[in-house]
C-alpha cells in the first residue's frame, strides 16, 4: 500500500512537472512571438511615419513651387510687355536696339554654344563702323561643349576670340564703345594699336560668354 501511494505521488509530481514545463514553454513562445511581432509592428509604424513626413514635405515643396511659378509668370509678362525695351528700342521693331526684353536677354547670354553666330555678330558690329575686317579668330569648341550637361545651377562659359580691324581712329574708338555698351558681355583682355589717326589698325583680344540652359528635373526618393 505504501509503495502504491509513493508511486502515485511520483506520477502526480511528474505530471505536474510536465505541465509546468509545457506551460513555461508555451509562455516563453508567446513572449518571444509577442516581442518579435511588436518589433515588426514598431518598425512598420516608424516606416509609415517617415513616408507620411516625406509626402508632407513633398506637398509643401510643390505648393511653394506653384506659388513661385505664378510669381515668375507675372514678373516675366511685366518684363516683356513693356512699350520700350531696356535699350530704349521698339519691342516689335527690327533695328539694332529693337526687340522685346526676353530676346535681348537671350542675345546677351545665349543658352547654346555657337561660335559661328558669335563671329557673325562681331562682323556686323565691325562693319557698322565702316571698319575693314582683317581677321576674326578663335577656337570653335562646339564638339567639346556638346558634351557639357545641363544642371540645376549652370555657370557662364567663356568664349575667347580675337579681332583685327583697320580704319580711322574715330571708327575704332566707336567700335570699342560698342563692345562696352553691348547687351552681350564682352571682357576685353588686350588691345594693340598701330598706324596713324586716319589709317589705324587694332588687334583686340577678348572673350564673351554663353550659359547652358538650366535643367528642371523631377526625381524620386526612396524612403528607408
Amino acid at each position: 500500500m505504501a509503495r502504491t501511494t509513493s508511486h502515485t505521488k511520483r506520477s502526480l509530481i511528474g505530471k505536474a512537472n510536465s505541465t509546468i514545463v509545457t506551460a513555461t514553454a508555451v509562455a516563453a513562445f508567446v513572449l518571444i512571438f509577442s516581442l518579435v511581432a511588436s518589433k515588426s509592428l514598431f518598425s512598420q509604424m516608424s516606416y509609415q511615419n517617415r513616408v507620411i513626413n516625406a509626402k508632407k514635405k513633398a506637398v509643401t515643396q510643390l505648393q511653394d513651387n506653384l506659388s513661385a511659378r505664378d510669381s515668375l509668370v507675372t514678373s516675366y509678362k511685366s518684363f516683356v510687355d513693356r512699350p520700350q525695351n531696356i535699350l530704349g528700342g521698339d519691342p516689335s521693331g527690327s533695328g539694332p536696339q529693337d526687340g522685346d526684353n526676353a530676346k535681348l536677354i537671350l542675345d546677351a547670354l545665349p543658352s547654346v554654344y555657337d561660335f559661328p553666330a558669335l563671329a557673325t555678330s562681331l562682323e556686323k558690329l565691325i562693319t557698322s563702323q565702316n571698319l575693314q575686317i582683317v581677321g576674326i579668330t578663335g577656337t570653335d569648341q562646339e564638339v567639346e561643349q556638346q558634351s557639357a550637361t545641363t544642371s540645376g545651377d549652370p555657370q557662364p562659359v567663356a568664349m575667347p576670340f580675337q579681332v583685327q580691324v583697320a580704319g580711322s581712329y574715330d571708327s575704332i574708338k566707336n567700335l570699342v564703345d560698342l563692345f562696352d555698351r553691348s547687351t552681350r558681355p564682352f571682357q576685353v583682355q588686350t588691345v594693340s594699336l598701330g598706324g596713324n589717326q586716319s589709317n589705324m589698325t587694332m588687334t583686340l583680344a577678348a572673350q564673351t560668354y554663353y550659359q547652358p540652359a538650366k535643367s528642371f528635373k523631377i526625381k524620386t526618393e526612396v524612403v528607408k
